[in-house]
């Protein structure tokens, strides 16, 4: 790899359909609470999107299930305090963990750019 080279963009927006995230019925009528179901996706965006949105001090509550192992979808549920609502929530939450996903991108390469890593047999 190139010092200055990036690695291609596999995944952009762009590829993500619409309809990749629904909003269950059920949700709050002041939108604070309200359960999201996410298509094709299991524990590692679950959890991952679980713990950044839990960051957000707005939040009160924020969870995640499988319904069902032969179901290729997960469920999150958001209950925020007043004043806030589950879709900013959530939307806040996909931006923070980007971010996290991106910092975390940038050190590796650096870190293979200056040959800073060690290798196992």
């Amino acid at each position: 790899m190139e010092g200055t080279e990036s690695a291609p963009n596999y995944i952009s927006i762009v590829d993500v359909p619409e309809e990749k995230i629904e909003i269950l019925p059920g949700a709050s009528s002041d939108l604070t609470s309200m359960t999201f179901s996410i298509k094709e996706e299991d524990h590692t965006l679950g959890n991952s999107l679980r713990w950044a949105i839990m960051q957000n001090r707005q939040v009160d509550f924020c969870g995640y299930s499988i319904p069902h192992p032969s179901e290729a979808k997960t469920n999150l549920r958001i209950q925020t305090t007043d004043g806030s609502n589950a879709v900013d929530a959530m939307d806040k939450g996909l931006d923070d963990l980007r971010s996290v996903c991106q910092i975390i991108k940038g050190k590796f390469q650096q870190r293979l750019v200056e040959g800073r890593y060690a290798r196992t047999d």
